[in-house]
C-alpha cells in the first residue's frame, strides 16, 4: 500500500554513488495513474540528454510515438543503463514502456514501484524472487522513527510515553503516517499532555464518501486539521497541480502572496518580506511532512517540492468541498456555480459557458494538447473575471497578449514565460496592481515606458538562458530611463545595462535582493559598484558583460558591503578577482565565467578564504598552466567545477585543503594529462568526472592497472566517470 516507503527506499539506492558508478544512463520516471506515455518518453529523453550535458535534438519535437520509442532504443543500445520507474498502476503502461528498452546483455536494470501486485508479478517474467514486499515497520522501528521525528532523539518524555504510544499504534507502523503525525505533535507543549489526548480522541469519526478513511489517510487529515488557517489556504492550493507535479518554489511563493494567504503583510519588521514569510509557510509545511523536498540547489536551497499521492487526494477533496480550487481537463463538462481557483490540464479547446467566473481569483494552465489561442484566451477573459489576481500563462503559444488582459485591475501575477508574445503594449500601466511580472524566455526585448506606473511591482523577470550547446549564453531586455522609480522591486532579473543612467538607476532600487544585469560594458564597472553599495539587502547577483572580449571593469576604490550576497555569477574577462568579493563572507556558490585570470594565486589564494563557499565553478575563468588549492583553503567547499580552463597542465591538492569536497568536474582541459596531484587527500570526495578530457588522460584512467600507484590515488572514491564525444556520440563509462 502507500505510504510503506517504496519511494523512498528505491531512490536511496539509485541515489548511491556505489550504485550509480555501475551504470552508464540514469533516469527516473514517475508513471502515476493518468499515465501518458508520449510525455514518459520526452521526459526520458530530457533526462539521458541533460545527463550528457547536450541539447535535446530539434526533431524529436515532432516525431510520433513509434519514432520516439526507436530513438530512445537506439541511444540506449549498447549502453548500460538504471531506469526507475516509480508508482506503476497498470499492466499496460509497464508494458508500453517495456516495448522502448533494449535488452542488449549490458547488465541494464530497471526498477518499479507499485501497489499492484499483478503490475509486480508480470514485470517479473524471470522470477518472483525479484519481487520485493515492503512491510509497516516493528514496534521498535516506528518508535525510534516516531520519536527521532517528535523530539529530535530518540527518548520520549516520561509524561507522554502512554499516550504517544497509543498514538503511535493508530499509525500502523506506516512510516508516512509516523512521520506526519510526528510532524504535528513536535509543535505541541510536551508539558500538555491534554493537547497529545486531543490528537488521539482526533483519529475517530471522520470519513469520506466511500466509508472509513484508511489509517494513513486519517493522519494525514487530522495533520491537515491541525494546520492554521492560513497554511490550509496555502496547502489547498496546491491541488492545482497535477499528479506527482515538480512545483518550483520560486513559482509558488509569489502566487501564495498575490493571492492573500499570508496572515500578515502589512507593518513587517526588521527587513523581513512577503516573501520571507511565504518561505517560512513552505517550510512549515515541509516540517509537517505535508510537503516532500524534491531538489534543492548546493547552498541547501529549495528548487521544487511535491506532494504525497495520499495527501494530495486529501487536498483535491478538500477543495471540491470547499469550491476552492476546479481543475478543467479534456474531460471536463461543467462548472461549479463558483470557480475560485482554475487549473487548466491537457487543455481542449472547446469553450463552456463562462458565467461563473465572476469569483475567479486565479488561472493556472499545465499541459494542452490543443494550443491556449489568444481567441480563446479573449473569450474567456470577456468572463468578466474582475477579480482575477494571478493569470500564468507559462508555455501557452500566443503571440500577444489579448486586451482583456488590460482590464483586470485587480492582477497582481502575470506569467507569460515561455509564449510567443514580441511586444508589451503601454496597456501594461493600467495593471497598477502588478507585483510580478514574468517575460522569461519570450521574444520581448524592450519595455515600455509605462511600466514605471506599477509601482507595487516586486518581481520582473526578464530574458533568458541558452541551451545546452551554448550553455553560458543568456540575453536580458532593455528597460526604461526610470526604472529606479519602481522602488519595490526586489527582484529585477535580466536588465540590459544600455547606458550609465540605467546602471546608475538601479542603484536607487534599495530592496532588491536578486539582480541580473546584462550587456554591461567596460566603463560601466565604476557606476555599477557605486549603485551596489547601496544594494545592501542583496542575496543573488549575476553580472554578464556586453561580448566576450569585453572586461568586467570591477575593481575601483568603491568597496560595496554586500554582507547578505549568497550567489555570485561573473561574465567577462577580470583583470583579477575584485577585491570585496574576498570579503563575502555569506557567499555560498560563485561562478565565473570568461574571466580569463592569469594568477593562480589570485584566483584560489583569494577565493579560498571565503567562509562559507559550498559551490565554486570556474568556466574559462584561468588562463594558467597550474592550479594548487593551498593548505586550509576552501574549508566547506562542497562542488568543484573547472571547464575549458585551455592551458592548465596540472592541479595539485595540498593536505586539509578542501575537506568537504563531495564532487569533483573537469571538463574540456585538454592539456591535463595527470590526474590531480594530491587528490587522495580528498577523503570525503563522493565523485569524480572527467568531460571532454585530452586522450592521454582518458586512456590512462580507463586503463588503470590495480596495482598502479594512480590507481591507489582515486580509488576511495564511489563514483569516477569519463564522458568523451566522439563521431557525434557521447561515450561515457563508471569506472
Amino acid at each position: 500500500m502507500g505510504g510503506l516507503g517504496k519511494t523512498t527506499l528505491v531512490k536511496k539506492v539509485y541515489d548511491d554513488a556505489a550504485v550509480k558508478k555501475q551504470f552508464q544512463s540514469h533516469a527516473w520516471i514517475t508513471v502515476s495513474q493518468n499515465f501518458q506515455f508520449r510525455d514518459i518518453i520526452k521526459n526520458l529523453i530530457q533526462q539521458l540528454y541533460n545527463e550528457i550535458r547536450q541539447p535535446v535534438p530539434p526533431e524529436v519535437e515532432s516525431m510520433n510515438d513509434i519514432m520516439l520509442s526507436e530513438f530512445v532504443r537506439d541511444f540506449l543500445q549498447e549502453r548500460r543503463y538504471i531506469l526507475v520507474l516509480d508508482d506503476v498502476w497498470s499492466i499496460d503502461a509497464w508494458e508500453a514502456i517495456k516495448c522502448v528498452l533494449p535488452d542488449c546483455n549490458t547488465a541494464s536494470r530497471v526498477v518499479l514501484t507499485t501497489r499492484i501486485a499483478d503490475v509486480a508479478s508480470a514485470s517479473c517474467l524471470g522470477s518472483l524472487d525479484f519481487i520485493y514486499k515492503m512491510e509497516p515497520l516493528s514496534d521498535t522501528e516506528s518508535w525510534t522513527l516516531f520519536c527521532n521525528r517528535t523530539f529530535q532523539c530518540n527518548y520520549c518524555p516520561p509524561n507522554l510515553e502512554e499516550v504517544a504510544k497509543k498514538i503511535l499504534k493508530k499509525c500502523d507502523g506506516l512510516p508516512l503516517a509516523i512521520v506526519a503525525i510526528g510532524g504535528v505533535l513536535a509543535l505541541k507543549d510536551k508539558e500538555k499532555t491534554d493537547e497529545w489526548e486531543m490528537i488521539l480522541h482526533g483519529f475517530g469519526g471522520e470519513a469520506d464518501g466511500s466509508g472509513k478513511l484508511d489509517r494513513i489517510k486519517r493522519v494525514l487529515l487530522l495533520s491537515y486539521n491541525d494546520l492554521p488557517f492560513y497554511l490550509k489556504s496555502c496547502l489547498l492550493y496546491l491541488s492545482i497541480y497535477p499528479e506527482d507535479y515538480s512545483i518550483d518554489v520560486d513559482h509558488i511563493l509569489p502566487k501564495w502572496i498575490a493571492l492573500g494567504f499570508l496572515e500578515e503583510k502589512e507593518g513587517m519588521k526588521g527587513g523581513i518580506t512577503s516573501t520571507d514569510i511565504a518561505m517560512s509557510y513552505m517550510k512549515e509545511l515541509i516540517n509537517r511532512s505535508l510537503i516532500q523536498v524534491k531538489s534543492t540547489w548546493d547552498d541547501g536551497r529549495l528548487i521544487t517540492c511535491g506532494l504525497h499521492d495520499f495527501l494530495r487526494e486529501i487536498i483535491v477533496s478538500k477543495s471540491k468541498e470547499q469550491d476552492f480550487t476546479t481543475v478543467a481537463t479534456r474531460y471536463y463538462t461543467r462548472w461549479p456555480e463558483k470557480v475560485r481557483h482554475l487549473a487548466i490540464h491537457n487543455f481542449t479547446d472547446n469553450p463552456q459557458e463562462f458565467s461563473s467566473l465572476k469569483c475567479l481569483r486565479s488561472v493556472v494552465i499545465f499541459g494542452y494538447e490543443d494550443p491556449l489561442t489568444a481567441t480563446f484566451l479573449s473569450k474567456f477573459l470577456s468572463g468578466d473575471p474582475k477579480l482575477l489576481k494571478v493569470l500564468d500563462l507559462d508555455g501557452a503559444e500566443l503571440d500577444n497578449i489579448p486586451k482583456q488582459v488590460f482590464k483586470l485591475f485587480h492582477l497582481r501575477y502575470l506569467n507569460l514565460s515561455g509564449t510567443g508574445v514580441k511586444i508589451i503594449p503601454k496597456s501594461i500601466g493600467k495593471l497598477q496592481n502588478l507585483e510580478v511580472i514574468d517575460l522569461t524566455r519570450t521574444n520581448v526585448t524592450e519595455l515600455p515606458v509605462e511600466i514605471l506606473k506599477l509601482r507595487k511591482l516586486r518581481s520582473l523577470w526578464l530574458g533568458g538562458w541558452g541551451d545546452y550547446s551554448n550553455e553560458y549564453a543568456n540575453w536580458g531586455c532593455k528597460c526604461p530611463l526610470g526604472i529606479g522609480k519602481l522602488i519595490c522591486l526586489e527582484e529585477l532579473y535580466g536588465i540590459e545595462a544600455d547606458s550609465d543612467r540605467i546602471v546608475m538607476e538601479v542603484g536607487k532600487l534599495t530592496q532588491l535582493r536578486g539582480l541580473a544585469i546584462t550587456k554591461l560594458r567596460r566603463e560601466d564597472g565604476k557606476e555599477l559598484l557605486s549603485s551596489l553599495l547601496k544594494l545592501s539587502n542583496l542575496r543573488d547577483l549575476i553580472i554578464s558583460c556586453i561580448e566576450e572580449d569585453e572586461t568586467l571593469d570591477l575593481q575601483h576604490s568603491v568597496f560595496p558591503k554586500l554582507g547578505f550576497l549568497t550567489l555570485l555569477i561573473l561574465k567577462g574577462r577580470l583583470e583579477r578577482v575584485p577585491q570585496w568579493v574576498t570579503s563575502l563572507h555569506s557567499l555560498r556558490m560563485l561562478r565565473l565565467e570568461n574571466s580569463r585570470l592569469r594568477d593562480d594565486e589570485n584566483v584560489v589564494g583569494s577565493l579560498g578564504h571565503l567562509p562559507n563557499l559550498v559551490s565554486l565553478t570556474l568556466h574559462r575563468a584561468y588562463e594558467g598552466e597550474t592550479l594548487c588549492f593551498k593548505v586550509g583553503g576552501f574549508q566547506k567547499l562542497q562542488r568543484l567545477e573547472l571547464g575549458q580552463l585551455k592551458r592548465l597542465k596540472w592541479v595539485r591538492v595540498e593536505e586539509e585543503s578542501m575537506p568537504s569536497l563531495r564532487k569533483l568536474r573537469l571538463g574540456d582541459c585538454k592539456l591535463m594529462q595527470e590526474l590531480p596531484s594530491g587528490i587522495q587527500n580528498l577523503t570525503g570526495l563522493e565523485s569524480l568526472g572527467f568531460f571532454e578530457m585530452s586522450d592521454e588522460l582518458v586512456h590512462k584512467v580507463r586503463n588503470l592497472d590495480k596495482q598502479s600507484e594512480d590507481y591507489q590515488t582515486i580509488s576511495h572514491i564511489p563514483e569516477v566517470f569519463i564522458g568523451h564525444w566522439i563521431d557525434g556520440q557521447w561515450e561515457g563509462k563508471f569506472l
